[in-house]
Parts: C-alpha cells; sequence; structure tokens
C-alpha cells in the first residue's frame, strides 16, 4: 500500500481522493460516478482494467453487470490492513 502507483496508498497518484487520476477522487476522470471511464459509474463499459502480468484479469467497476469486474470499494476494504 506504501508503491506510489497503488490505489491503496492515501498519498499517492492513484490512491488520493485529490489527485485528478485516482478512482476515489469523486470528481475525477477514473473517480466521478458519471465519467465513461470511472470505476465508480455503475454503467460504464470501459472502466479501469486491472493487469497483471500485461495481461487483462479484471476490471475495477461499480458496474456488477460487468464480467469480471470487482466494486473499488470492495476492493479497498479487502485489501485493508484493518480487516
Amino acid at each position: 500500500s506504501y508503491d506510489s502507483d497503488s490505489i491503496f496508498n492515501e498519498y499517492g497518484t492513484y490512491g488520493s481522493e485529490y489527485n485528478e487520476l485516482s478512482v476515489f477522487n469523486d470528481y475525477g476522470q477514473f473517480g466521478s460516478e458519471y465519467n465513461q471511464y470511472s470505476a465508480t459509474n455503475p454503467y460504464t463499459q470501459e472502466p479501469p482494467m486491472i493487469i497483471k502480468n500485461q495481461k487483462i484479469i479484471g476490471y475495477l467497476s461499480a458496474n456488477k453487470n460487468l464480467q469480471g469486474s470487482i466494486s473499488p470499494n470492495l476492493t479497498k476494504a479487502l485489501c485493508s490492513d484493518e480487516i
């Protein structure tokens, strides 16, 4: 969670609620529930991809109908040190 590229790093590019590129910024491209590329848009067909070893293994998305998707908030809760 300390990696600067991690969505779980609250001070990093993708984890800060203030960074435009973060999925946790309610007004950013990837965090606004209205943006077509947002992880929190429940209707998006183009959410952020989860990539491992240069292969798409899923999508970070609130769209429950999108195959291979997992909610960003659920992901954060499951990966939290507080569980």
